[in-house]
């Protein structure tokens, strides 16, 4: 492993493959690892205790610092804290009440301009002449969120993204303290928040311990990361979008799930069984089914369950508009 970035194809394991007309066209490779409810290392592929920068799946994190500082996040709110959302009129809405709590407007996001995830969002946007907005980039509700928790505490608004600033002091506090893992690097994320590296069995323990946590926990930490996780379990189309992966994950099997770029991914089982996975090309076509692949191995999912929901995961390889193949995963069951 180098010192400077994540592990080698050498010390990586093959993740999965990508099938056309019975041939085996392309071949992901990585690393995964699978914790039991009690916290024991049941599977590990490729180099799990390497560093990597969860991207996206750190948001779990950075929300449950937003609600440690105070902020009352709850329902759609506090799923929009934690999401990587496709940028439809409901997903803005949310972000827009969530600004408008914090007395703010729009231009206080630091988050850049984008045009949403969502396609039919998108294409209106585009025939009404309407240009990009930091409101439709997928992070801009975890940018509301923070802003908010700056308002709450008086803290700095201008420099709420800077490595310094109190609020992200308390994410990395958060993220170590979960993780049990001191951060090996730290990066700007495509979003300008600060990004921490950490290993995937550490980042599987942090996140097993927010999915598994309990309302009636004696210690607030715990309660406010049940609230978000209450919260996206309730409403799935929040952290994601209608008809994509993690919403479908989450609403079909009702797993948690929190994907992240370049190949990470998140999952805890209703039972507390947690997968992390990171395809070390950076590619995410295959991290949803791994992951699922993997629960069904441990026994925390059903096999019958997974196989209904495959079809609608995006899976398909197209050849002359038609389906010729499919992604599929080579560990787990």
């Amino acid at each position: 492993m180098s010192s400077t970035g994540t592990f080698t194809p050498v010390e990586a394991a093959e993740l999965a493959v990508v099938e056309r007309s019975g041939f085996v066209e392309s071949r992901h490779i990585g690393s995964a690892v699978v914790l039991s409810p009690d916290g024991t290392v049941l599977r590990s592929h490729g180099s799990p205790n390497a560093p990597v920068f969860p991207r996206s799946s750190m948001k779990p994190f950075q929300a449950l610092a937003v609600l440690n500082a105070g902020v009352a996040l709850r329902d759609e709110q506090a799923a929009l804290a934690t999401a990587s959302h496709a940028g439809t009129t409901r997903h803005v809405s949310v972000v827009r009440s969530m600004l408008a709590t914090a007395a703010l407007t729009e231009d206080a996001l630091q988050c850049p301009m984008d045009w949403p995830l969502d396609r039919s969002t998108r294409d209106e946007l585009i025939g009404s002449h309407h240009g990009q907005s930091r409101l439709f980039m997928n992070c801009s509700g975890k940018h509301a969120a923070m802003l908010l928790a700056c308002v709450t505490n008086g803290w700095p608004i201008d420099s709420y993204l800077d490595v310094a600033h109190p609020l992200q002091v308390a994410v990395r506090d958060t993220v170590e303290r979960l993780t049990g893992e001191r951060p090996a690097a730290t990066a700007v994320d495509g979003c300008g928040a600060p990004v921490f590296a950490i290993g995937l069995t550490a980042l599987a323990r942090g996140i097993q311990k927010i999915a598994t946590a309990s309302v009636s926990s004696p210690f607030a930490l715990y309660r406010n990361a049940a609230i978000i996780v209450d919260a996206v379990r309730r409403h799935p189309w929040a952290i994601d979008g209608p008809g994509r992966d993690n919403t479908v994950a989450i609403e079909r099997l009702g797993v948690f799930a929190k994907g992240g770029a370049e190949g990470v991914m998140v999952m805890t089982a209703p039972d507390g069984t947690t997968v992390t996975s990171k395809t070390l090309d950076g590619s995410s076509r295959a991290a949803t089914v791994v992951a699922l692949a993997l629960l069904v191995e441990a026994g925390a999912l059903e096999r019958a369950a997974v196989d209904a929901v495959l079809p609608d995961l995006h899976l398909d390889v197209l050849g002359g508009g038609v389906p010729v193949g499919r992604i599929r995963s080579v560990v787990g069951a």
